[in-house]
């Protein structure tokens, strides 16, 4: 798996604060930028919170039904682990390739 690092130069903190938070508190806050007039048209969050609550949502999915065993804790803390990382990446200033989520955001049109 190859990540592209593109930086944006025209990125505020507040942008990168509000993508770090998309990820790690996920699916709550990109419901929440959704509905913010003046976030949810933000180039970089636009890039970020669609993705951010896809993934959240399947997280949870699997997540949920599986935590009568032990794979449901295992994907559960890869979740956590991986929104971590790319909420990271997003208070880097980087757009994040999330494998399979990205492309169907992106087809929908969401990002």
């Amino acid at each position: 798996m190859t990540e592209e690092k593109v930086v944006d130069p025209n990125i505020s903190s507040d942008d990168k604060t509000w993508a770090l938070l998309a990820y790690i508190l996920t699916p709550i806050v990109p419901v929440i930028l959704l509905l913010m007039e003046d976030k949810k048209n933000r180039p970089f969050l636009k890039a970020h919170y669609p993705q951010a609550l896809a993934w959240g949502i399947v997280v949870w999915v699997l997540t949920i039904p599986l935590s009568f065993v032990f794979v449901g804790f295992c994907v559960g803390i890869f979740g956590v682990v991986m929104s971590i990382i790319w909420g990271i990446k997003a208070f880097n200033g980087e757009y994040v390739e999330i494998p399979v989520i990205t492309n169907f955001v992106r087809k929908q049109g969401w990002a």
